[in-house]
């Protein structure tokens, strides 16, 4: 099965805290993607210093790549796609990689209440 990692499930796992229901995931045989998006959003977040985004985006991306993680590059395809998601949620890296999830027939690992509202293939973990 293809998942798409949430920015806050990729620094958890990175720091060995992920939730027990998200471990599962991670021990299966699973192809498991991080978004472009996400290494954004942890430059930008850093950039504004956020407690929760205080790693190396440099070590970051590299980090996952050497764990065997997929890169998912931001698109066209998946940006057109924005247009027709219901307004949910607001914050525009959640709603990227929601949508490239639905591009690419991805399910969606998140630990956002607000994502897990949408009517798509999201799986929430706590």
């Amino acid at each position: 099965m293809k998942y798409l990692l949430d920015t806050h499930i990729l620094l958890w796992a990175a720091a060995g805290n992920l939730p027990k229901m998200a471990r599962k995931f991670f021990e299966e045989k699973n192809e498991l993607y991080f978004s472009s998006a996400s290494v954004w959003e942890v430059v930008i977040k850093r950039m504004r210093n956020k407690d929760d985004f205080l790693i190396d985006p440099k070590t970051f991306c590299s980090r996952l790549l050497e764990a065997g993680y997929k890169e998912l590059p931001v698109t066209v395809r998946h940006a057109l796609l924005l247009e027709s998601l219901p307004e949910i949620h607001k914050d525009p890296f959640d709603r990227i990689m929601l949508s490239q999830a639905l591009s690419e027939g991805m399910d969606f690992i998140t630990a956002d209440e607000k994502i897990a509202e949408y009517p798509c293939p999201v799986v929430f973990v706590r």
